[in-house]
């Protein structure tokens, strides 16, 4: 069985890693068969795919792998090798100016596994960044995606074997990716009602204070981590936590920027997101949600084989899930109805 390592949760408040065991069942398949392409991993804001990187970092150590895992947007790095001088150049890329430190974070997680398997002896690697394709830029996605597959189709020496997967909630890169073979693309959704169920009881034991029911909380967030720990840190103020998501998306002016056509397509699709696929007409407005991260797309299938982890449900409306798009949380979803609500009027 793993070891659980612990999380930043809030401020001054650690949990456990939660539930997501077929993802944890993955990475040990990984380590036996290697991936062919980089993985890219999307879903959305706050699913849990950083932690869930840093919980498959610690299952690769276990199985031997020299480990490099990079979050270059937020200076966060994590270093598993007997190569002590990775760990220092890693430390000094943090300390760069911002901007300067992003991308030479980045372009590090590369370079630095080119060098480990130069060495003389036959290595197990893993390279596991996060949030890349914010830190280089869209024009870039595509090159530092390119980097990853020489990594293992030319490598500068041999190895035993290589582990390359990258996590992003960026959609709008996935596209420009997908228009090249270089990589396998795989989604991720919010924990299952369960792994859920298991940080809800986590969080009680860790803080020993009370919280709204666990229906209450799953109806609001769906399952995301990010979300619940936003509620617990405005001592469960839904108002407060929907008002802030509003603001920080300005979706008052997105809203006033639309059409009236526009606004009728939006009213649907808070109703059912796969609206937004149904009419070719429908597609512009579709990736300005993406865009600004309100809804993820590209979700259709929902074959264990394709997922990490399990799969959502086929369709949720309660929850905003569609068969080939969902919005990313329901607080999203509503912060979108109250905004077009207020400008609108129902």
């Amino acid at each position: 069985m793993w070891r659980r390592i612990r999380l930043p949760f809030a401020s001054g408040v650690e949990v456990e890693f939660s539930d997501r065991r077929r993802a944890l069942e993955q990475f040990e398949e990984l380590a036996v068969r290697g991936t062919r392409l980089p993985i890219v991993m999307f879903g959305p804001e706050g699913c849990g795919k950083s932690s869930l990187l840093k919980q498959g970092a610690e299952i690769l150590r276990d199985q031997g792998f020299d480990v490099i895992y990079i979050d270059p947007l937020h200076r966060d790095f994590m270093a598993y090798t007997d190569v002590g001088d990775i760990v220092r150049r890693l430390v000094e890329a943090t300390g760069e100016a911002v901007g300067v430190a992003q991308l030479k974070l980045a372009t590090l997680a590369i370079d630095l596994a080119r060098e480990l398997l130069g060495r003389w002896r036959k290595r197990r690697i893993a390279v596991l960044v996060d949030e890349v394709f914010q830190a280089v830029g869209v024009d870039l996605a595509e090159v530092y995606v390119k980097g990853l597959l020489n990594l293992i189709e030319h490598p500068p020496g041999g190895y035993e074997n290589i582990v390359v997967v990258v996590a992003t909630s960026e959609g709008l890169t996935r596209s420009r990716i997908g228009r090249h073979s270089w990589s396998i693309q795989r989604p991720i959704w919010n924990m299952s009602r369960e792994g859920f169920e298991e940080l809800y009881e986590e969080l009680y034991r860790v803080t020993g204070e009370g919280k709204p029911s666990l229906d209450r909380l799953w109806a609001l967030t769906g399952g995301n981590p990010r979300m619940l720990s936003q509620l617990y840190q405005a001592s469960w103020d839904e108002e407060e936590v929907i008002t802030h998501l509003a603001r920080g998306r300005r979706l008052g002016d997105f809203i006033s920027s639309l059409n009236d056509m526009e606004v009728r397509w939006l009213e649907e699709a808070l109703e059912d997101p796969d609206t937004l696929v149904k009419a070719r007409e429908r597609r512009q407005l579709k990736e300005k949600l993406v865009e600004l991260n309100l809804i993820v797309d590209g979700i259709e299938g929902r074959e264990d084989w394709y997922w990490v982890d399990t799969p959502p449900p086929s369709r949720d409306p309660e929850l905003g899930i569609g068969y080939y798009v969902a919005w990313q949380t329901p607080i999203h979803r509503e912060a979108v109805r109250r905004t077009l609500l207020g400008q609108h009027g129902g």
